[in-house]
């Protein structure tokens, strides 16, 4: 089984945090197999680390020059690890990868979290040692779990994270080549070559996107997320929304376009799209100086952060999709259901987050293998930052008290918004030309709902709500969609007008709450 990375972005530190590796100059088991237990307990959910040897290290950092493992050592290293990795209970063994970089050779142990933790290693490498522990990592270090730490490792056992468990709904055939070599060249794997001359099985059993019983060969969700050309087929409203309301919530136009497949390529093509119809730069001169000053109504890179951390984060086991709702005065990302239980609302108000477990590991590793996301908990400073360096106004965060959903909320820079209010004005002082039909007919992707349909249409779907609301108060949005046939903005936009109208009073959270219809 090859490794899934290389050497090189291992010792760079910019995809696989700093903390998740652990660089020895030589092969020690007494205190490697401690650090072997910990990743494969992967208490956090991190996916695991990486034990690099051949590499010196000050303050958890490579030391250079690289030294690399003597050729003639590396055969005994080998047989070592794997007599000593015998030892962890239940058995558990790392994948063992030799890498050559700079002339030299290095070994690495990749050591994803285990189906079937807890595990424990022996305390000392003494041979009266009766003492087993359930080492854990905390930040770069391994240590002994206190009591607390070691009920939630128990809890944890047989709940394996939603990516990472094997769909038994789906065929290896579900799983796209072209899409593994793709991303093995994108990543500069070693197993790029192999996957062209290769087994097919073989390289996904490599990459950890199969089930490992030769009997009974399955996908794993994460593999069906990035390389199935169909994502949604197993794992519906698996989509981001890209909405906008050019005349607010309320107004009658709406431009709705929905972004499906790979869910890296459904991120990648939604923040292009955002990127050239959305985001507009704004150059003002003056007359006292040479310099102009150049901003944008919304900073590219904070809007990439929130979308990209929507795709880590969110659940793919929740029929929702992402959506990015773009208004006059700010773009909300919106995503379900909320942030891990560590993340309190009042931190959400202060910027000040840490979240201790996350929910997608695996897809973590691969959107950050693919630049696409950043490491732990970089994810608001970076927005922070991003809007700070533009000038923009400070971001909001939000979920309830049953962390059901999460709203990042970034609004547009001043200057843009004294621009729309101008506009705005100028617009209602002079009457707009009505559209030909010709011109009309030309806007495929614009829902003109209020333009073509007569009031009373409206009131009627919106009566219809109503009574399906009050036969069944725990409806779903899904579910009104489907017994009306109407679309997602549809229903949106009519429950927001009644719940403006005070005719519709939502009770609980939006996942456990119901639908009070007021008479």
């Amino acid at each position: 089984m090859g490794i899934p990375t290389n050497i090189k972005t291992l010792l760079s530190g910019e995809v696989v945090e700093w903390a998740r590796i652990e660089f020895k100059e030589t092969w020690d088991p007494a205190a490697s197999l401690k650090t072997v237990c910990a990743f494969a307990n992967d208490l956090d959910n991190w996916g695991g680390g990486y034990v690099v040897i051949g590499v010196k290290e000050e303050n958890g950092r490579p030391v250079y020059p690289l030294k690399g493992v003597p050729v003639n050592k590396i055969d005994m290293y080998q047989k070592d690890i794997f007599a000593k990795c015998k030892l962890i209970r239940p058995a558990y063994m790392p994948v063992i990868g030799i890498e050559t970089y700079q002339n030299k050779q290095f070994i690495i142990l990749w050591c994803p979290g285990g189906d079937t933790r807890p595990y424990s290693s022996p305390k000392t490498m003494a041979k009266d040692n009766k003492e087993r522990i359930h080492y854990i990592r905390k930040a770069s270090n391994t240590v002994e779990p206190s009591e607390d730490e070691e009920k939630d490792l128990f809890s944890l056992a047989n709940r394996v994270p939603f990516d990472d468990r094997v769909n038994h709904q789906a065929e290896i055939s579900d799983l796209n080549i072209t899409l593994i070599q793709n991303y093995l060249k994108e990543v500069k794997s070693s197993l790029y070559e192999k996957s062209r001359t290769g087994d097919f099985v073989e390289v996904c059993s490599d990459m950890n996107i199969i089930s490992n019983l030769p009997e009974y060969m399955k996908p794993k969700n994460v593999g069906l997320m990035f390389f199935s050309m169909e994502p949604d087929k197993f794992f519906p409203y698996t989509q981001i929304d890209v909405v906008q309301f050019p005349e607010g919530l309320g107004g009658n136009d709406i431009i709705e376009n929905t972004f499906k497949g790979p869910i890296h390529q459904q991120l990648r093509d939604a923040l292009q799209f955002i990127k050239n119809t959305i985001i507009t730069e704004k150059i003002v001169k003056h007359p006292d100086r040479a310099e102009a000053d150049r901003f944008f109504n919304y900073p590219y890179a904070a809007v990439e952060e929130a979308l990209s951390n929507a795709v880590y984060h969110r659940a793919y086991d929740v029929r929702e999709p992402i959506e990015v709702r773009v208004e006059q005065d700010r773009i909300e990302i919106v995503s379900f259901p909320g942030p891990d239980r560590s993340v309190t609302r009042e931190g959400l108000k202060n910027y000040r987050v840490s979240s201790r477990r996350y929910r997608n590991r695996r897809i973590g590793d691969f959107l950050k293998e693919m630049h696409l996301t950043e490491g732990r908990n970089t994810g608001f400073k970076k927005i922070l930052d991003a809007l700070e360096i533009n000038g923009s106004p400070k971001p909001e965060f939000e979920t309830d008290n049953d962390h059901s959903y999460f709203i990042t909320r970034l609004y547009v820079h001043e200057a843009f918004l004294k621009e729309n209010e101008l506009n705005k004005n100028q617009k209602g002082a002079k009457k707009e030309p009505q559209k030909s039909q010709k011109r009309a007919e030309k806007e495929p992707k614009r829902s003109q709902k209020g333009a073509k349909k007569e009031p009373k249409k409206g009131n009627e779907r919106k009566q219809a709500i109503l009574e399906l609301l009050e036969q069944n108060s725990t409806m779903t949005q899904i579910m009104l969609m489907e017994e009306l046939n109407l679309s997602r903005k549809q229903v949106q936009k009519d429950i927001k007008e009644l719940q403006d109208d005070g005719v519709l009073v939502r009770e609980g959270s939006n996942r456990n709450g119901r639908w009070v219809v007021k008479k």
